[in-house]
């Protein structure tokens, strides 16, 4: 069995711009590193692309380590750590991100609940504003959109994931981009371009790190909900997303993909199949076993199923490696 852990943004986070964010601080992640090394053999995606042909086998206690999204934070804080000792991640970045410079509206929701004073506040806000949709456009109810989406899940409360839901998905997209817009600038910044060169890599910066020997894949281009779209514009995404692999100088051939939030249905495996899609990665949570089978579904752990101390006990996750 594979493990496969999924982080996002790793950075030192007091000492940050949004100390808020809900990240992995890099004391967190040098601690977790060596509880990693102390249990776990890593390897390469490319290690279990050999594996998946069944050209080489796994070590028993085989990690991978894969970064979503693309962040800055993998090149200044994971790069130089995974290289001083001897790991190579795998990293997912959107296309639009790395080469189009724009900030994806998952990421400003993100940095909305990190600056705004309270979650109170930006949920009156945002009521507020969908009001004033509701005016123009024939909207569900506030009380409506409060029963079906105001529920805790994961790691956040009711009411995060109420904001997180409306700006995500919930709301038809012309009027969810327009409010997200507003409620960054508002809260976060007016200079969208100024702030994504700040918090996502380049082209350069990826293309250094596939060289070191890190492996770069697909994010798809602008980290769409791919079940919520048509099978066609799916295949328009994922194949647009391509031209990042293009720019960097890595191989569209065995290319390997992770779904934007963990989402896809059968006709997101058909098109990755159909363009030679050779592994990609959900938000399932498990140990991977590599089979044929399973290569477009392959579960990970979050960083927080893991322990962050140098010295802590095998957790049962590791347990269950170990065999015991």
């Amino acid at each position: 069995m594979l493990t496969i852990v999924m982080y996002h943004y790793v950075r030192p986070l007091a000492q940050s711009a949004y100390p808020r964010i809900k990240g992995l601080d890099t004391a967190l992640f040098d601690a977790q590193l060596d509880y990693l090394a102390h249990y776990y053999e890593p390897v390469t995606m490319e290690d279990v692309l050999g594996a998946l042909k069944g050209e080489t086998e796994l070590p028993e206690r085989a990690i991978m380590l894969s970064f979503d999204d693309g962040y800055r934070d993998h090149y200044e804080e994971v790069f130089p750590r995974l290289e001083k000792r001897g790991f190579k991640g795998a990293f997912y970045p959107p296309a639009a991100t790395a080469l189009d410079r724009e900030i994806l509206d998952v990421n400003k929701v993100h940095f909305i609940l990190a600056a705004a004073p309270d979650t109170g506040m930006l949920r009156q806000t945002l009521d507020a504003w969908i009001e004033e949709e509701a005016e123009r456009t024939a909207l569900p109810s506030l009380t409506a959109l409060s029963a079906e989406y105001e529920k805790p899940f994961g790691y956040d409360d009711a009411e995060t994931i109420y904001i997180k839901r409306l700006l995500q998905h919930a709301l038809p997209e012309e009027i969810r981009s327009r409010l997200t817009d507003r409620l960054f600038a508002k809260f976060v910044s007016a200079d969208e371009k100024d702030f994504a060169e700040s918090l996502y890599c380049n082209a350069a910066e990826l293309s250094e790190m596939r060289e070191a020997g890190h492996h770069i894949g697909s994010h798809g281009d602008r980290h769409y909900w791919l079940s919520r779209l048509t099978p066609e514009d799916q295949r328009r995404d994922i194949e647009n997303s391509m031209r990042l692999l293009d720019v960097i100088g890595a191989s569209r051939k065995d290319f390997t993909f992770c779904y934007p939030y963990g989402d896809y249905n059968e006709a997101t495996e058909a098109v990755l199949k159909e363009l030679g899609c050779a592994a990609a990665l959900t938000t399932k949570v498990g140990l991977a076993e590599i089979t044929p089978e399973n290569a477009l579904r392959l579960p990970r752990l979050d960083t927080n199923h893991l322990p962050k101390e140098s010295g802590a006990p095998a957790n049962e996750w590791t347990q269950r490696v170990l065999g015991k």
